[in-house]
């Protein structure tokens, strides 16, 4: 029997199926920070990986969704490891598809390419635990994904802590203590999936993280979609306000959703002692895109992404108002001062040794 020494991991599904409210159609924003990687992730494997290629190639996408983002990566990973094994024998591919169990995975093995140049697996189960057997896989992928925390601080939802986030959703607004407690979970989430995954590489293997962050100095007030939070926040408030929810409903309501600073994730990742570190930088999703963001692409991102976490606090009537609030007040938004100036998310290549 397989011991999982991992947390227990609340699911927070993003929304299924294809339909207008769907992550399969509101993730093309998430698609850039994908576009935005690939020549890294394509000069990391060229010049970093280092196993041998007359074995079957196995990769793992981690927090995969529903796609069609993971598609386009996994064939990008494959389409560079042919790239580099060109003048021997080319290896056969496994790739393993891994999310939740609560994970709309019907949507995304119908989605899969009938002629694709891999065999293909589903993987239920949180990565904040093992996954795989022991020295398994060659590569392993995650793209916004390590965002989510495996749950929310417990302080947060205490009314006697410092870290009681009182009338807020995230920490972009609130003191330093609730900043703080984010931090601390998502470094003990980190901890856990950096011992698995060490365990799960094989020594030459190749990790690449994608998640949103902020560069190192800037303060926690500045992260990526904290604006996009507050105004949600702002939303269920004002419908506290007007008898609609009750305040406690507002106050136990935490998005577990934290930005890091790079040097957060090297000294995690040295604290491992498995990894090198081959590559780690700040980058902007944004260039990718053309033209500004209309405020009612953010919430439709942001519905596609979050209304299962809201709607286990919310029925969907209730939710439906908040988000159309949520479209009003974003209605001239724009992703611009400290993330866009700086960058919002981080790009890491990490090397198993």
């Amino acid at each position: 029997m397989i011991k999982n020494t991992g947390t227990v991991s609340e699911s927070h599904p993003m929304n299924g199926g294809d339909g207008t409210y769907s992550y399969t159609k509101n993730s093309y924003l998430q698609r850039a920070a994908t576009n935005v990687g690939k020549a890294m992730m394509d000069d990391a494997i060229a010049e970093k990986l280092d196993v041998t290629s007359d074995c079957t190639f196995r990769i793992a996408d981690l927090g995969c969704s529903v796609g069609p983002n993971t598609l386009i990566v996994v064939q990008n990973i494959i389409d560079a490891v042919q790239n580099k094994y060109q003048l021997s024998k080319r290896p056969e591919f496994q790739v393993f598809f891994n999310d939740h169990s609560s994970n709309d995975f019907n949507t995304l093995f119908a989605s899969l390419p009938p002629q694709r140049p891999y065999f293909a697996a589903g993987v239920p189960g949180s990565f904040h635990s093992r996954l795989f057997p022991e020295s398994s896989l060659h590569f392993v992928h995650s793209s916004y994904a390590l965002q989510w925390l495996s749950k929310v601080p417990e302080d947060l939802l205490n009314n006697s802590s410092p870290s009681w986030n009182k009338g807020r959703v995230h920490y972009k607004s609130a003191p330093d203590e609730v900043a703080q407690a984010y931090a601390a979970q998502f470094a003990e989430d980190m901890t856990v999936f950096l011992d698995a995954r060490a365990k799960e590489l094989v020594v030459g293997g190749l990790m690449v993280l994608i998640m949103p962050a902020i560069s190192n100095g800037i303060p926690h007030s500045s992260t990526p979609s904290g604006l996009m939070f507050d105004f949600l926040g702002f939303c269920l408030m004002d419908m506290a306000r007007e008898g609609l929810i009750s305040e406690d409903q507002v106050d136990c309501f935490n998005l577990p959703v934290y930005a890091p600073q790079p040097k957060e994730i090297k000294e995690l990742v040295e604290r491992n002692g498995f990894f090198s570190i081959e590559r780690m930088e700040i980058t902007d999703p944004l260039s990718s895109i053309d033209g500004p963001i209309s405020g009612q692409v953010c919430t439709m991102h942001l519905r596609a992404g979050m209304e299962g976490i809201i709607s286990k606090h919310l029925e969907l009537r209730l939710l439906m108002n908040c988000f159309i609030d949520s479209i009003r007040k974003l209605r001239s938004f724009q992703p611009d001062g400290v993330g866009k100036k700086e960058g919002t998310q981080m790009f890491v290549v990490l090397k198993r040794i």
